[in-house]
């Protein structure tokens, strides 16, 4: 049997898409993006030439997936809102009405104990310089989990209203 190393572990960190085809690659050099890059840029992250990621460019950008940025060079970069709207498009069809804002409920009682047990709206908020050394990993951790929890609520919410649309009985 031929060990596989993408089984026993992370890709290896110079070489993140190793073993992928190049719609693959390019498609994962995207999304990894921090800012726009340019064709050769993404052409260089995805180990292809600089045609190859232009053609694909072009496709997830006719898709939505990508946005482009016309100049000199032009730019792409991963449109959030797409994503978003598949996490939306994803929770609606996991899960009914019911269940969606039992979820909302949940995360909605998360959020007001984090709220109570800082005595701040929002993480960013909370002045971590504020509480002792050895608290401060724990601290980071718990704010991290709260504006995981906003972010998620915000998108079960926005499933919830979706469902509930899509379920509604029809007034014609």
């Amino acid at each position: 049997m031929v060990d596989n190393p993408r089984r026993d572990g992370p890709p290896p960190f110079e070489r993140p898409f190793e073993g992928e085809n190049t719609v693959q690659r390019v498609y994962g050099a995207v999304l990894h993006a921090r800012e726009p890059m340019t064709a050769a840029e993404i052409a260089e992250r995805a180990d292809c030439s600089e045609e190859s990621a232009r053609t694909h460019l072009s496709f997830y950008t006719d898709l939505g997936i990508v946005i482009r940025h016309e100049g000199r060079p032009v730019r792409y970069e991963r449109n959030d809102d797409y994503f978003e709207w598949r996490r939306v498009n994803e929770l609606v069809q996991e899960h009914t009405v019911e269940e969606l804002q039992r979820r909302v409920s949940e995360l909605t009682d998360r959020i007001e104990a984090y709220r109570d047990d800082y005595g701040a709206d929002s993480p960013a908020k909370v002045d971590v310089l504020e509480f002792d050394a050895e608290q401060v990993d724990d601290i980071y951790v718990d704010l991290g989990d709260w504006a995981t929890a906003i972010e998620e609520r915000r998108l079960h919410e926005r499933a919830r209203q979706k469902a509930a649309g899509a379920t509604a009985p029809s007034h014609s």
